[in-house]
């Protein structure tokens, strides 16, 4: 199986060997050296950085990254003033958005007045520093923001993942109620949760959202890093 393929499904988010580590170049070694916080790191006291992505497909290979947004929170709070939001051109004009711009809305236009992505990522990375990455249905953040990482900075980025959909997953499964179709769409959850709706598709509105989703659900209380990484 090819490594993306199987990074992409299994959602892997091993910390990163001496090897990586070495590979690595500037934005992504100094994320590195900063290190994450440990597995014992009570919810409480936890810094977390809401990240998503829009992108023209999911084969990060074939497909471009066209935005990234992310959202802090720390321990219980969600701190706007240091969110950030990118819209990325990577250079190749010829390839466009194609079909995908019916869902996450980024033109063709939009994306050719986009940011340097090596710009994008190093602002990632840094808001990053010293913290856990928080998605919804993580194994697409991780497949192309670990794409994009080897391109250009040598290295895969690898850092632990809280998933807000693996968390309800494990809650319904626990309540007896299993979920099927769209049960587990970030939209449906943030319904059952009473929190207030927000257009899909856009990754900085979606980072949010997932940050407000995140502090909703009862597990972020009282547990620490290691059982919100293994719900």
């Amino acid at each position: 199986m090819a490594g993306w393929l199987k990074q992409l499904i299994t959602g892997d988010t091993t910390r990163p060997t001496s090897a990586m580590r070495a590979a690595s170049t500037g934005a992504l070694r100094q994320f590195y050296e900063a290190g994450t916080p440990a597995a014992s790191t009570p919810s409480e006291q936890l810094r977390l950085l809401a990240v998503d992505v829009e992108t023209g497909g999911l084969d990060p290979h074939k497909h471009p990254l066209l935005s990234i947004g992310w959202v802090p929170i720390n321990g219980r709070e969600i701190d706007l003033s240091g969110a950030g939001y990118y819209v990325l051109n990577d250079g190749n004009d010829a390839a466009g958005v194609g079909e995908s711009a019916t869902i996450h809305g980024l033109t063709d236009d939009a994306v050719a007045a986009g940011a340097d992505p090596q710009q994008a990522l190093t602002a990632l990375l840094k808001a990053l520093s010293g913290r856990v990455m928080l998605a919804h249905f993580k194994n697409i953040e991780q497949g192309f923001l670990s794409h994009a990482c080897r391109r250009y900075f040598g290295a895969a980025l690898h850092v632990p993942i809280v998933d807000t959909f693996a968390l309800e997953r494990r809650h319904m499964e626990k309540m007896g109620t299993y979920p099927r179709g769209e049960d587990l769409r970030l939209a449906r959850i943030r319904g059952r949760y009473d929190l207030p709706y927000y257009p899909s598709h856009n990754a900085l509105t979606d980072a949010l959202a997932c940050a407000e989703l995140y502090l909703a659900l009862d597990v972020s209380t009282g547990a620490i890093l290691k059982q919100l990484l293994n719900p």
